[in-house]
């Protein structure tokens, strides 16, 4: 085991430069989202930044075309397309749990402030899983759209506003 942490640490130090600003931490975790009860590989397990980026792809590309029926070609799409986004990513992640983008790539957003324990169970299917909430979803969105927030990662590869609102994408398959 003293190898193989030994071997990520190495591997997180030499990546640093090329996956952006970390956040110090997670220094025993054997892999990402061990701290958090989830599990290594599979369903449950943390998202990775691919998955992540093609399920925002896919919301904005949704949003757009939403937002053209709305508001038809004008000069005010951009900010059209930025409110559809929103107000889809609040409801759906409050009613489902994912947005339309994060269900297509497989993914989900999990609440991960209940602790070790309760993740991994949530994660073996032994407990229900938790509701995100309106409260949660409304602020996830808010940090989500300042853009910053996203980009930055902790050392399980979860962005600011997933670490502010005790949430976590995971995959579902």
């Amino acid at each position: 085991m003293t190898a193989r942490r030994e071997e990520q640490a190495s591997r997180r130090a030499m990546g640093t430069w090329l996956s952006g600003t970390q956040m110090p931490g997670g220094e025993n975790n054997d892999y990402r989202g061990q701290d958090l009860g989830l599990p290594e590989s599979g369903v449950g397990s943390l998202a990775t930044g691919w998955q992540r980026v093609l399920g925002l792809l896919v919301d904005w590309l949704l949003s757009y075309g939403i937002a053209l029926l709305i508001v038809g070609w004008g000069s005010n799409i951009g900010t059209s397309v930025l409110i559809v986004w929103f107000v889809i990513g609040v409801l759906t992640v409050t009613f489902f749990g994912f947005t339309p983008g994060q269900y297509i790539t497989g993914m989900r957003v999990a609440r991960v402030d209940h602790g070790a324990e309760r993740g991994a169970a949530e994660a073996a299917g032994e407990v229900p899983r938790a509701a995100v909430g309106p409260v949660r979803a409304l602020a996830r969105q808010v940090l989500i759209s300042f853009v910053v927030p996203a980009l930055i990662n902790d050392y399980n590869g979860r962005a600011m506003h997933d670490r502010a609102t005790g949430t976590a994408l995971v995959r579902t398959r």
